[in-house]
């Protein structure tokens, strides 16, 4: 066991920031008890016979909804995860002892500036790593009983990132944003604010790009009825197709006679079509993004220990 204990840096690392390890235990723990707890509730009402076989929870159920709302908070959390660890290591954990002085000590205690850095970033990377797959794993608890339901769904900002690699990803980005900008503003709060700023904006521009990553599918129907995504897709599109093959908009011929389907006769309607995202397409975007996101990270990482051996010479 004593192979495994931190030494040197990495355990005066984490001795000087044990609260915040600890209150990371802590919320990780309260977070299982609650899901557990919200899905024991939801066990305790049987459930009620639908069409085809099918089940839904029973209008009196107050576990269930308990639970959905809990999970559409949890995913909000999850998402919002990699800007509290990069505010966290931006700031108390790198510019805070810049900013101080402090971290002259620990350069008289035989240890070189980029052993200092790498012991400050590798077990701020492992304790967030250890954290967010311990809340990946506990957020599965409730996912497996809500999934499918109103917004929360496997395309879903929140449900997207909690279910898949990205969050893992987005969270070792914000530990290498944090050590850059940390040395570079050199002040506790400024390093914090502008870590989270710089993290929000990659996670806010990713999610808006990522379902262009991979083609569409596309279904086509005559004119009525309604067309409707296939089960479980994520809808990108919908308009109607003319005899030309061309695309127009959904609304074109409600504009002309308040009716979705009396089109005038010069639009020349052939068709309606449906643009979606099968779920199959899930893990595939899922990697792409994390493939993106790990070499942002490496590339702010490489940039932080160049300006680290550039104010160390």
């Amino acid at each position: 066991m004593s192979r495994l204990a931190l030494k040197g840096p990495y355990w005066l690392t984490a001795r000087q920031h044990r609260r915040a390890v600890w209150a990371a235990a802590a919320a990780t723990a309260l977070s299982l008890a609650v899901l557990a707890g919200l899905r024991l509730w939801d066990a305790a009402s049987a459930d009620t016979f639908v069409e085809n076989g099918h089940t839904i929870a029973s209008n009196d159920n107050r576990g269930f909804g308990i639970l959905r709302l809990a999970m559409e908070y949890a995913g909000i959390g999850m998402v919002l995860l990699p800007l509290v660890v990069g505010a966290f290591v931006a700031g108390p954990l790198i510019a805070r002892e810049l900013e101080s002085g402090t971290y002259r000590l620990a350069l008289t205690q035989s240890f070189t500036p980029v052993q200092w850095f790498r012991a400050k970033v590798l077990t701020a990377a492992g304790a967030a790593l250890a954290a967010t797959l311990a809340l990946l794993a506990i957020y599965r608890i409730g996912w497996g009983r809500v999934s499918g339901t109103w917004q929360l769904n496997w395309s879903d900002r929140g449900p997207y990132e909690a279910t898949g690699t990205v969050l893992v990803a987005y969270v070792l980005l914000a530990v290498a944003v944090g050590a850059l900008l940390g040395q570079l503003v050199r002040r506790t709060v400024v390093a914090m604010a502008a870590t989270g700023l710089v993290t929000g904006l990659v996670l806010a521009a990713l999610g808006a790009l990522r379902w262009d990553f991979l083609p569409v599918r596309t279904v086509t129907g005559p004119l009525e009825p309604h067309l409707f995504v296939p089960r479980d897709g994520l809808m990108m599109d919908t308009g109607m197709i003319n005899g030309r093959g061309e695309r127009l908009p959904e609304w074109i011929c409600f504009e002309r006679t308040r009716s979705l389907y009396d089109c005038p006769a010069d639009l020349d309607i052939a068709a309606q079509y449906v643009d979606y995202h099968p779920e199959s397409h899930f893990w595939p975007t899922q990697l792409i993004e994390t493939g993106i996101v790990l070499a942002l990270a490496a590339l702010a990482l490489f940039a932080a220990f160049r300006v680290l051996r550039a104010r160390h010479r």
